[in-house]
């Protein structure tokens, strides 16, 4: 600075003429940046793992492994869909439990015109029609039991650990006393949450059917993979054509001899049941193949 009798020369350290202000705001935003985005995460990471949840609920409900009811947990509308599931869960038991109550009564009076006749024929001379009359007893008795079996589907049977391998075996043991030449491979051991009898039932019928149709079963266990598993039935019979197969899972589609046309009808349902399901393809053997796919 020029002055009448001479130059003013000021001196100050740099520090004191640049100020660090910008340098905070960057790191205010920025920390206060992450601290949002923190809290939003761990917001999100909560109402993910309540809506996970009600997922888990909905597919193992869907796979016909009874849960308790969920507890309502996240937002609003989360909790309104947790309570509307519980609901749902609730209702579908309920009607479940009233349709087996209902099917037990008409079992009941059902049985009991048909035990009469049965006593009455006992008593009837030598001689007599009775044995043939008691045969048509016995197979409108069977009917009965088929049709309501196919009515009443499960049950309130619940889903348990249950080995297939030996379901498989039970099932073969109970077709070779019935006369048929049947080979089971399978693994020692396969657990999986199953409606045990539920799954005998509907491996019985595939049996049958390939029984009635043919000399030789084979039944064969494979685990594909960590999510599904497959039981084949294998028969040297004449086969079904592939237009009509679709077909013989309809009720009373695929009667034949001996048969009441619900046994793979009551199958599927069974194996839908549990999250899998049935298809017919050509055997190795000549015949049918009954593809069973089951999720682990």
């Amino acid at each position: 600075m020029q002055l009448p009798d001479g130059v003013l020369d000021v001196q100050a350290p740099r520090k004191r003429l640049y100020t660090g202000t910008v340098y905070l705001f960057l790191v205010w935003v920025v920390g206060i940046a992450l601290l949002l985005f923190g809290i939003a995460a761990l917001f999100m990471r909560n109402q993910v793992r309540a809506i996970r949840r009600l997922a888990v609920a909905a597919e193992a409900f869907g796979l016909g492994r009874d849960r308790e009811p969920i507890k309502p947990e996240g937002a609003v509308e989360v909790r309104q869909a947790a309570t509307a599931f519980n609901r749902m869960q609730e209702r579908i038991r309920r009607f479940l439990a009233q349709r087996t109550e209902m099917l037990a009564g008409v079992s009941h009076d059902l049985r009991t015109p048909l035990t009469r006749l049965k006593l009455a024929l006992a008593m009837l001379p030598p001689g007599s029609d009775a044995a043939g009359m008691g045969a048509d007893v016995e197979e409108m008795e069977r009917l009965v039991e088929s049709y309501l079996a196919f009515a009443r589907g499960e049950g309130t049977e619940q889903a348990r650990p249950t080995n297939l391998a030996a379901v498989l075996e039970d099932v073969a043991a109970g077709a070779r006393r019935a006369g048929a030449d049947v080979t089971v491979e399978a693994p020692p051991a396969l657990i999986l949450p199953l409606r045990a009898e539920a799954v005998r039932r509907a491996l019985t019928n595939l049996v049958d059917n390939a029984r009635r149709h043919a000399r030789r079963v084979a039944l064969v266990a494979l685990r594909l993979n960590e999510r599904s598993v497959l039981v084949t039935v294998d028969d040297d019979g004449p086969g079904i054509p592939e237009a009509q197969r679709e077909d013989m899972f309809r009720p009373f589609a695929s009667g034949a001899a001996g048969g009441t046309g619900l046994g793979l009808t009551i199958a599927r349902d069974i194996v839908r049941a549990h999250g899998g399901d049935i298809v017919l393809e050509d055997s190795p053997l000549g015949g049918l193949r009954a593809r069973v796919r089951l999720p682990v």
